[in-house]
Parts: structure tokens; sequence; C-alpha cells
């Protein structure tokens, strides 16, 4: 039986005899919808290239719109009906973009009447059914959601039938929204029967139902049947919420009962439910509709300003100013509190633009408008509210504000009409533009030159008809006078350039042609060139490149000049113009050769790169000839394989030691092999028999072995024989940690100390799988209950630098006390962590752990401290968390609804991943549903994550609930939410109620730079599984991916899998030079060395960064030939990278530091400076703060002994004055001071004193440093003491300055009377008025020089 039949029938035994026409008179028919009808369009399934355009287009409106809606909480009809005609485009809606295209057409968009969003909707409806759209119970919920919120009368019971004709079966939400369209016109019978309904198929009544029925009652004239149902809701257990009291006080504003709205808000703020300002909007929304604005004031002074509160509001004035109530619009924008805040600063915010500009767009009255400006005016909201409604009247081509500008004496400027001139541009509509042009000569607005240059010459065929024309309307260009020369003539050169007529070479070969940057028309060259079909063009370009003319050798191009535009111009240029045009390009590239003129080759392969994407390979031999540098490519000698085979180890070596022979090679494969079988017995009896064969490696192996078989005596008698036959020989990273490890476990603490300072004075580097081991490391102490240990390795490992403080590493002092269940320690713990680390571990679990004890006092403790250090919103998370992870929702819910608390997406996906690891249903569904209403919350991730734990528990029921929950919120979900239940309901042998869409390999490669790298390589790897092969960028731009991330081993993988697919794969510049900096990080820099030179090789650039990082990497390993290597390779770059010239001197000399030759260092950093004049380029701070940080007493002492020679004895101050401001830096005032005393010339170094004065005297506590150079840096000092509040300090310095009969610039007075008033003192001198220190800037509104095309301008 039919569901409609089933409510019919069922409805006429509960009920007195019921006729739908009888409810519903004929007469009345006219004003209902119905939904319409799905025919079921049977089109081809669209091919992979469709599926994969469709899925982009809804990944990027789905951005769009969200977007949107995250900002402004609403969209642009403008945007939504471009992706709605893009959609259209493909031929194939996805039932996900029909979802998205539904769900956007109510109350996101308030800029738009009733009528015409349910126009739109139905619009959407009809042809994207037409394309073939399959629609489900999900479109038919999304269009009874958008009827609802657009207040559209449709019958629900055809809307039903509707849906059984198309075989879609309706479920509780579309039951749940057929009863609000019911009670949304007071029909509370109606509502009945699909109540009744509902309860014979077992289904759940919920909150809304509720809600709406308050609604129904209310509008059925029984305000108290209404209220009655929030005691009906307890009986039934269900408390009544927010959006229940929501209800009723919409009901009382729809009345205008003030008095029922006030007592009700008490109520509910005595029940501790939270109503956000939206909600109190949505009451204002009701009174001003049913005609009682007079109480609107009085629930305004209830909003709380909270966070997101102006777009909301904004979105409030938008809607009633639809519904015809700007008069209340407007007086809810006078109360927006940034308005007030700017405006009481004496700046003009320009705000309230939205309002201007809607109104204008809802044809408000001229006579309003103008009301609304000079209020917006006389209140300080808006500097230029007339003007600017002008230009949103004229942007729309209405036209009657303007006189009333001139009546208000106002100023008409000629860039007022350019919207009006822009679409006769278009349109080349001369009659018209001469229409505008006699209309500004009316108004006494004359055309200027970027008026008659970008919009009216433009419109006319030729420079001559303009002219013609323009003297029968008795108009004349009288900018062209003679102070004006030059802007008329680049006018001209503008206008010739795009129709590139012969005037151009008349006018530059005139020797009265003034000076002129060829950047202001380059653009205008290159439009023209491409608008010709001669060689004209070539002989302009070619003339402009001469150098023979003297007249004109400022406005010549110079070679960089010349390749700058040529690649610009192929740039802008399409393969279809450029192959259409190879000829005239051509010829234009060989009357450059032939005049000399070159290119350099980064410009060339920028070009080269271009022309080899559109296969034109004779042309890049012609550009190739331009270039003044050729170079030649030579294939890198790839190295040869290394084998080695294992046979007979023992028996070989014992055969080698009878014959005499060298054992050294097999025995250390023996020891090799002995470890990985873990044979630790025999490997230390081969060892004892061939102890002379014992080399470094050898015992590395040995001593990994012992630490893998915790015997800490053995691996530290082993480490200490390695240390006596060769105290320079360093172990792994990896082998050292094991080896703390091991003897830190057995109470060998001094001894791991002494490993950790090794690898300090090795450099050994420190590799995350080194960070892992550490970690266990401690973690097992703190298993023990060991906090000595833990505390005196933390403190040794991040003393010595050799891993930065993480919260992971510092969890383990925490972890002792929480396994003892003593949280006061925990807590001390973590605050103890974050005073010397700024970590704060393990707080959740502290807290937590407080909230199921009940410790109040000690949980408020906790929190005042998170929200001292890390602010209340870190504060609030971390107690929603607790009270989540405890059971306490209801106090959960209360800490997430605090006004003006955001989505923080990170907190909320660590939460999430914790309840799905552990299976935590309760707490991730509890989660998911009060984080409904927080602002910016990303609600289809949410349900993702829920949809995750039910497939990890196999559970379909509830992943069936959650779609039914979606629906109810109107969430649209992604394709991955799709797939992910579709997957779960196909496992359980159950039927899928929407289209799933598929999967689509080739398209998510095009996002592989919008993925993570671990999730991207997964795809990569299943690609590759399957046998399919990506485009070369795929490949690049993951390779990139991982080693921004540092994934080196991971990137090189991908760069193998390329490699096979595709021959002859080759790493774009980008990805290579990332490849050096991430080999340079992992420490391998003889590969990092290799790569660069293939890359050179490769004719590949270099980037700066991976220069000097490979510069830097090689001096930390005391490399100084490597340095001269890469000096020498670079050399052939010139100077287009742009490196530092003390790049190379300042590493080599750290190499020599490195290397224990101080001496070497010295010489080479002296002569840079006794071989030449001090310049700012000579500078080696670098090489002093290197030393500092190293603590290398020995080559400072020698340093700083040269920077004093080079003072006294060359007067060369540039090393002396880097040397005082590394000491400032690190701190080290005293030396600081004694060097300023042996060179006293270092404080008049002006230009790096004033320059190191202005970056410090940016931070507080500043002050000590600066006065070491007092004389030069009185008004730095007081910045600082305004900075540090401190007045008395800042009394002191003036008076000083008086004393010896200094002036201060008014710029330091200014800020030492705002300290005197803030102490609530009388500034004892003149203080400068705030005008001298602002530019005299005319009161011209920004949006007509720059027209606004924002939907939203505040």
């Amino acid at each position: 039986m039919k569901v409609l039949l089933r409510i019919q029938t069922l409805s006429t035994s509960i009920f007195s005899p019921f006729s739908y026409s009888s409810a519903w008179p004929c007469s009345a028919l006219r004003y209902y919808g119905t939904a319409p009808e799905q025919k079921g369009v049977v089109k081809d399934e669209p091919s992979l290239g469709v599926r994969t355009k469709q899925a982009q287009q809804f990944d990027w409106a789905l951005a769009k719109l969200d977007s949107s809606v995250r900002r402004t909480g609403r969209v642009t009809k403008t945007l939504l009906q471009r992706i709605f005609h893009d959609i259209c485009r493909t031929g194939y809606p996805s039932g996900n973009q029909a979802l998205l295209l539904l769900r956007s057409c109510g109350s996101l968009l308030p800029e738009l009447p009733f009528a015409e969003r349910t126009e739109l909707a139905h619009r959407v409806w009809e042809k994207l059914q037409e394309l073939g759209a399959t629609y489900d119970v999900s479109h038919y919920n999304a269009l009874l959601k958008v009827y609802l919120q657009n207040e559209f009368r449709f019958s629900p019971t055809d809307f039903l039938a509707k849906m059984e004709a198309a075989s879609v079966q309706p479920n509780r939400v579309t039951y749940q929204r057929l009863i609000a369209a019911y009670c949304q016109d007071g029909d509370i019978e109606g509502a009945s029967k699909i109540l009744a309904f509902m309860k014979s198929k077992d289904l759940p009544i919920t909150e809304a139902v509720f809600n709406s029925l308050v609604t129904g009652h209310s509008r059925a004239g029984d305000l108290e049947s209404a209220a009655n149902i929030l005691s009906v809701m307890s009986g039934a257990g269900i408390e009544p919420g927010p959006d229940t009291y929501l209800a009723l006080l919409c009901a009382y504003a729809e009345k205008g009962d003030l008095a029922k709205i006030k007592e009700t808000l008490d109520t509910v703020e005595n029940k501790d439910i939270s109503l956000m300002d939206r909600d109190l909007m949505q009451i204002m929304f009701s009174l001003t509709k049913a005609g009682h604005q007079q109480h609107v004031p009085e629930i305004v002074e209830r909003m709380r300003h909270e966070r997101g509160y102006v777009p909301d509001a904004m979105n409030l004035c938008l809607s009633l100013i639809t519904q015809g109530f700007e008069d209340t619009a407007f007086a809810v924008l006078k109360t927006f509190p940034n308005l007030q805040a700017e405006s009481q600063n004496g700046d003009n915010p320009d705000l309230g633009n939205f309002f201007l500009r809607h109104c204008v767009n809802m044809d408000k009255s001229p006579e309003k408008l103008v009301h609304f400006c000079k209020d917006l005016k006389d209140s300080n909201l808006h500097s230029a509210p007339l003007q600017f409604t002008l230009y949103c009247a004229l942007d729309s081509k209405k036209t009657g504000l303007m006189k009333t500008m001139k009546e208000e004496g106002l100023p008409i400027r000629p860039h007022y009409f350019w919207p009006l001139l822009t679409q006769h541009q278009k349109d080349r509509n001369a009659p018209g533009t001469l229409e505008v042009l006699k209309a500004m000569q009316e108004l006494d607005a004359l055309p200027d030159v970027d008026t008659y240059s970008n919009y009216v010459l433009p419109t006319f065929p030729s420079v001559d008809t303009a002219r013609t024309v323009l003297k029968v309307i008795a108009l004349s260009m009288r900018v062209c006078v003679k102070e004006r020369a030059k802007e008329y003539l680049l006018t001209c050169v503008h206008i010739c350039c795009r129709m590139l007529a012969v005037q151009w070479t008349l006018l530059v070969s005139s020797s009265s042609f003034p000076n002129i940057d060829l950047g202001a028309f380059r653009g205008s060259l290159i439009v023209g060139f491409k608008g010709l079909n001669d060689c004209v063009c070539c002989k302009v370009l070619g003339f402009v490149c001469m150098s023979q003319m003297s007249h004109c050798s400022s406005f010549l191009l110079n070679p960089d000049n010349v390749a700058y535009f040529l690649y610009n111009l192929f740039d802008g240029m399409t393969e279809t113009e450029v192959q259409a045009k190879e000829e005239k390009l051509r010829q234009y590239l060989n009357q450059l050769e032939q005049k000399n003129i070159t290119i350099p080759v980064n410009i060339y392969r920028g070009i080269r790169n271009i022309l080899d994407s559109y296969h034109m390979p004779e042309l890049i031999k012609d550009v190739l000839a331009l270039v003044d540098n050729k170079e030649s490519i030579r294939a890198s000698d790839a190295p040869s394989p290394r084998v080695s085979e294992v046979l007979s180890l023992e028996k070989k070596l014992e055969e080698l030691k009878s014959l005499g022979k060298p054992t050294g090679a097999i025995f250390k494969q023996l020891i090799s092999a002995l470890c990985a079988e873990e044979n630790l017995s025999r490997a230390l009896e081969m060892k004892a028999q061939y102890e002379e064969e014992m080399t470094p490696s050898c015992y590395a192996l040995l001593i990994n072995l012992c630490c893998r078989h915790d015997n800490a005596e053995e691996a530290l008698n082993l480490k200490r024989e390695l240390a006596r036959k060769d105290s320079e020989v360093a172990l792994d990273a990896n082998k050292y940690m094991s080896l703390v490890k091991v003897l830190s476990k057995h109470g060998k603490l001094e001894e791991a100390v002494d490993i950790l300072k090794e690898m300090k004075e090795k450099d050994v580097a420190v590799k995350d799988t080194t960070v892992t081991l550490l970690f266990h490391t401690l973690n097992s102490a703190a298993l023990k209950g060991d906090s000595t240990t833990i505390r005196r390795l933390q403190d040794t490992i991040f003393t010595l630098g050799l891993v930065s403080p993480s919260s992971n590493l510092c969890s383990p002092l925490v972890t002792v006390y929480l396994e003892s269940g003593d949280l006061n320690g925990a807590l001390e713990a973590t605050m103890e962590c974050h005073k010397l680390y700024n970590q704060l571990p393990r707080i959740h679990d502290i807290i937590s752990g407080l909230v199921e004890k009940g410790d109040t006092e000690l949980l408020q403790k906790a929190m005042d401290f998170v929200s001292q250090e890390r602010g209340e919103m870190t504060m609030l998370y971390d107690l929603f968390f607790a009270f989540m992870q405890t059971g306490r929702y209801r106090e959960a819910r209360k800490i997430i609804e605090t006004p003006g608390l955001r989505a923080r997406p990170g907190r909320l996906q660590w939460f999430a991943e914790k309840c799905i690891t552990g299976q935590q249903m309760e707490a991730l569904e509890n989660m998911v549903d009060m984080t409904a209403k927080l602002f910016e919350c990303d609600r289809d991730e949410m349900y993702h994550y829920l949809l995750r734990l039910c497939k990890d528990t196999n559970d379909w029921h509830k992943a069936e609930a959650v779609w039914t929950k979606m629906q109810e919120e109107n969430v649209i979900p992604r394709e991955r939410t799709l797939r992910l239940l579709a997957g779960i309901l196909k496992s359980n042998n159950q039927e899928v109620p929407f289209e799933v869409p598929e999967v689509n390999y080739a398209y998510v490669a095009l996002f592989f730079p919008y993925l993570l790298p671990t999730e991207a390589f997964n795809i990569l790897k299943e690609t590759s599984r399957k046998g399919m092969a990506l485009g070369p960028a795929s490949y690049d731009a993951l390779i990139k991916s991982l080693l921004a991330s540092g994934n080196l081993d991971d990137a090189m993988a991908v760069k193998h899998i390329a490699s096979k697919h595709i021959s002859g794969f080759q790493l774009s510049d980008l990805a290579s030079n990332l490849q050096i900096i991430t080999q340079v990080k992992h420490g391998n820099i003889k590969d990092a060395l290799v790569n660069l030179k293939g890359m050179l090789q490769a004719d590949q650039v270099p980037s700066q960064l991976a220069i000097t990082r490979l510069v830097q990497g090689l001096s930390s390993h005391g490399d100084v030939q490597g340095i001269h290597e890469v000096e020498n390779l670079v050399k052939t770059l010139g100077p287009s990278i742009n490196l530092s010239s003390m790049l190379f001197v300042n590493n080599t000399a750290l190499a020599h530091i490195k290397n224990g030759d101080i001496q070497s260092a010295v010489e080479g950093l002296e002569s840079v400076y006794t071989q030449g004049s001090d310049s700012p380029q000579k500078n080696i701070s670098f090489v002093f703060r290197k030393v500092l940080e190293a603590n290398n007493e020995g080559a400072l002492d020698k340093l700083s002994a040269m920077a004093e020679q080079l003072c006294n004895h060359f007067a060369s101050y540039r090393a002396a004055t880097d040397l005082f401001l590394q000491y400032l830096d690190t701190g080290r005032t005293e030396e600081a001071k004694f060097l300023l005393q042996r060179c006293a010339a270092v404080v008049e170094q002006k230009d790096a004193m004033m320059s190191y004065m202005t970056k410090i005297s940016q931070k507080p506590g500043q002050v000590q440093y600066i006065l070491i150079s007092f004389p030069v840096c009185v008004s730095f000092c007081l910045k600082s003491f305004t900075l540090d509040k401190d007045l008395s300090s800042a009394k002191a310095l003036y008076e000083q300055v008086q004393a010896e009969g200094l002036q201060l610039d008014e710029l330091s007075l200014k800020r030492l009377a705002s300290l005197y008033r803030d102490a609530g003192e009388t500034v004892p001198f003149e203080e400068p008025p705030i005008e001298s220190f602002l530019w005299p800037v005319p009161r011209i509104p920004h949006e007509f020089v720059f027209p606004i095309h924002s939907p939203i301008c505040l």
C-alpha cells in the first residue's frame, strides 16, 4: 500500500472525517507548489574524462560555496548561477552536485526574495533532472528544507505522491519536514496525521518534531498549547533545548508579546541554556515581519556580540532589506560593535557598504538612500557614503543619484562614469559612449587621459575616427597641455601599441620624444604583436631594440629588458597563437640576432620550457641563437653497482688465515652475518679469535647486537675498546641511542650521559628514527618510576641541542606521576616542562584525571595555568575534551556552546582519532552532535569520523542512522563520505540509497599537492599496483610534497616508480632543489653535491636556498674542498641566482674552524677586509653567530682579536660591528661593553647600528641592549620604554636628554606623551599634533579608484 494511502487511512481512524479539499479549498490551490516530478531521463554513462571534470567541478564548487558560507554565512546569486552553469555544461550532473545546488537555494541567499529563491530551486531541479541527474530521498529532503526556509506554500500530500511516483521511499527526515510544513501554516490537524503515521512505523519522534508543533500551535492561534509542548517533551524523556525555546520565543514575537519574550529569556538563562546571537536575531526578524519593530531594541540590548556576530548581523540586515524592512535593518547596522570602536578612534572606517549596495540593488527610493547616507556621515560611520552609493548605482546602470550629488555640492569625478562606459566599450557602442560624454560635460566632469585611453578611444575603430567624432560634439582633449605632455604621449603610446599604427614609429623617431619607461607599455606591445598579421611589428619592435639613437637612450631596451619582453611575449601566447605566428616570431628573433641583442641563460630556459610544451623545436633553436653563454650538456656518469657474495664465510676465513692472506673483508662479512642471525655468543668468540681484524664497523655491529640482547656491560666494554683504538670514529645516531637506552636501563646513567655528550662533540646527525628511540628510552624509565633518570637525560639532550624539545619527548616525566596516580605531581611536572621547554605534555590526561577525581581546586589551578600560557580558547577545548573523555556530556555541551568559541579542526581531529582508535562510539557521537552549531565547523568532516568508526565496528545500523542525521542537518557529503558509507552498507548486503561516486585515481592524482603526502603516496602505490601510469606532473608534485615534509625515502620510491613508467623521467627544477635541501637536512651531503652537479648538467637552475643549504652542510662537515667545488660550479650561472657574496667566504671559514684550522679561517676572513673597503655586503655575522652557538672559545678569541686588529690597524670596522651586534643578540652584554671600550668607533657605524636598533626596538625588554650604544639611540630607547610601559625610566631618559641639550624628534615626544597619559599624569611639554604624522590624503573613496567587485565590503 502506498505511503500516501496509509497516512490517509490512518488519519481517518484517529481524527474526525477529513477531506484534503476541504482543508485546502480549490480557490487556494494556486498558492501551492508541488515537487517537480522525477522524469527519469536516461542518458549514456559519462566517460572517464567527463567524470574527472565532474569531480573537479564538484570539489571546486564545494570549496567556493563552503568558503563563502564560512566567511559570510551566505552565498551570492552570481556565484550560485556560475556554478550551476558550469555543472550544466558537462551534461552529466552528479547527485552530489544537485544536492549542493539545492541546499544553497534557501536561507543562504538572503539577498533574494523568497519567491525568487524557490523559482531558482525549481529551475535547478528541472534542468539537472533533464540532464540525467538521479534524485534520491536526500534530494527531496533538501527541496523540502528549501520550501520551509523560503516559506513556500505547497501540498505535502502531493509532494509524497510525487516521491512515490519516482519510486523514492520517504524517511524520518521527510516526515519531520512535512510536519514542519503543515505547522508553518498552522495546520495542526495535517501535522497530526503525519505524526500518527510516524508512530505506527516506529519512527523516533525527535526534538525537531516538537519544535515544529510549537510553531504550529502558535500559528493556529493557540499559544497556551504551544507553551505546553515543553512539558509534553519532558514527559516523553526529551529535554527542551535551545531550538525548542527559540521556536517558542519566535511564536511570542509573532504575537508581539514582549513580556512573554522577556520571561522566556529569563527562564532560558536560569536553565543554563545558551542562546546565541544568531538565535536572538531570528526573534528580531520575527518581530519585524509581524509588524512589531518597536520591540527590536529590547532584543538588541541582549546581544553579546560574540565571534561571528558581524556576518550574522549582516545577513539579518540583508534579509530585512529584501523583505522591505530597511529601516529596522539600518537600526541593526548602527549597533555593530566594531563600527563604534573604529569610529571612536577618529578613523574613517567606510563601513556599511554592504547595506548601501543592497539598498541600491533592491531599488530603494533615492530619498531613503540619501537619508541613510546622511545618517552614516553624521554618525562618522562612513567617510563618503553618498559617493559609494553612487558607485553602486552606476555599476548597476542606475543614474538617479548623480543629480542628487550635484545638488549636495559634491564633486563629480570622471572615473564615476567608467562603469557606464565599460559596457559601451565592450559593445563597441559609439553613440552610447557619446551620450555619456555629453552627460559628463553637462555635469562639468571633463574626461581625463585614463577615460579617453581606456574607455573612449577603444570604442572607435581608429584614432582618426574618434578625433573626428569628438570634434563634432565640441569636445577636445584639454589634457594635452604642456605640463601633461608626457602623460598624453604615454596614452598615445598605449593606443598606438594596441593598434600598432605607423604613428608609433613617428613618435619614437622624434627628438622631442620624452623619456618613458618601457614597463609602462610592454603589455600593450605584446597585445599589438599578437593582433598583427604582417611584419609591421617586427619593424616596430626591432626599432625599439636599437641602441644607436642617443636622444632616446634612457627609453631604449637593454638586453635584460628585451629578454623579459620576450619571455612575457611567449608566456602570454597560447599554443595556437604561437603556431599561427611562427614565421612572424622567427623573423623577429632573427632581426634581434642581427642587431646583436642577447638574452641570459635563465630567460632562455623559461622560454624553452614554454615552447617545448607547445612542441615548437625549430623556434627553440632561434631563441637559443640569442643566448649569450651557450653551455653544453654532458651525460652524468652512472655509478656502477656494487656486488658482493657471501659463501661459506667461516670456512673461507680459515682457508685465508692458513694461507697467510688478508682476512679483514671476509671477517667483516662474517660478523655482519652473525649479527643478522642474532648469534651474540658466536660473534664474541670470533671477535676474540680475530682481535686484530676488528674494525670500527665491526665494533659498531657488535655494540648494536649487545644492545639488542640487553647486555649493557659488554656493549660498554666494546665502546671503550673502540675509543682506545680510534677516538675519532663516530657511530650512527641509532646505535648511540640504543647504547643510551641499555645503559640507562641498567643504572649506568653517567655513562649514558657521556654517550650523549660524545654525540654532540662528533656532530652526529639525529634522524626521526633516533627521536623515536629516544622517546622509548625515556618512556622505559617512566614505567619504572625513575624520574631522576628522565630529568637528567632530558636536561642533557635539550641543553646539548641534540633534538628540540617536543610534547612527546617531555611526556615521560609526566607519565611517572600519572602511573602512580599523583595528579598534583603530574601537573607540577607539566608546568615545569612548560617553564623549561614551552611544552604542555599530557595535559589532557591530567585534566581528565582531575575531572574524574572531582578535585575542583587543582582543576581550577590547571585551567588558570593553561589559560594564562596558551589562551582561553585552548583552555576551553582542553576542558571540553576532558568532560567528553569522562562521560560528562552535559558539562561538555556547556563548554562547546560558549559564546565566541570557534572550531579548531586540528583539536577536533585529535579527539576524533582518539575515539576511533579506542572505539569510543558514544563519546564521538556526542561530540558530533554538540558541534552542530560550532562556528566554522566542517560538518562533513565530523560525520566522516563517525562513519570511520562505524566501519571499524562494522555497525551498519549506526551508519544508516548517521546518513539520516546528515540529511536532517542538511549536510552536503563529499564523495569520500558517500563512498565510505556505501562500502559499509554493501559489506553488510544492504541497499545503498544514493548514487555512489566512483574513485578516479587519475583525477585524484591531480590533487597530490593538496593531499597529505602519506595519503597521496598510498594512492600512488595503488595506481602502480594496478598498472596505471600517471603524468610526469603528478609524480613530480608528489615528490615535492614528500620532500617538503622531509620524507626522503618515500620521495625516492616515487621517483623510482615514475622512472619505470616514464622513460627518461626527470625531476623539475623545484623538485631537484627540494631534493638537495632534504638530503642536506638528512646529512647526505655527498648525495646532495652529486645532485647539484646533475642539475647543472641537465641544464637546470639550482635555487639560492638549495646552494646555500648545501654550502652550509659542507661547512658543518668541514669539507673545504667541497665548498670550493660548489663555488666553481655556480660561477657559470652568473648573478641570476642572487647568491650572497659572503656565502662561500663565511662557510669556508666555518669549515676550517670545524677542522681545527682556526688560523686559515682567520686569514681568509681578514683578506676580505684588507683587500678592499668596508661595505654592508661584507658581513661575517653568520660566522660569529655559529662560533658563539658552539661555545668555541678558542675560535672566538682569535676571531675577536682579528676584528680588533682590523678596527685599530686598518680602520675597517665592519667585522667588529658584526661581532658587537652578535654579542648583543646572544645576551653577552659584558663582552659587548668590553669590545666597545677597545673599539669605540663601532658605535659610529650609524647604518648598521640604526638598522639593528630598529629591529630590536620592536620587542619589549630590549632597553639594556639599546642603552649600550646610547648616543645614537635615544629614540629607540623611548620606543622600547613605551612597549615596556616604563614611565619612570622614560622620565629619567628625558631629563638626561634635556641636560645634554639634545632635541627629541616629534615621534619620540608623542610616544613619551602617551606614556604620561596612560599613567594619568600631566604631559610636561607641548605634545605634537597627530596631523604632523599623517600624509595629506584626498578624501576620495578607494572604491572609485579601483572598483570593488567583492560582494561584501565592510
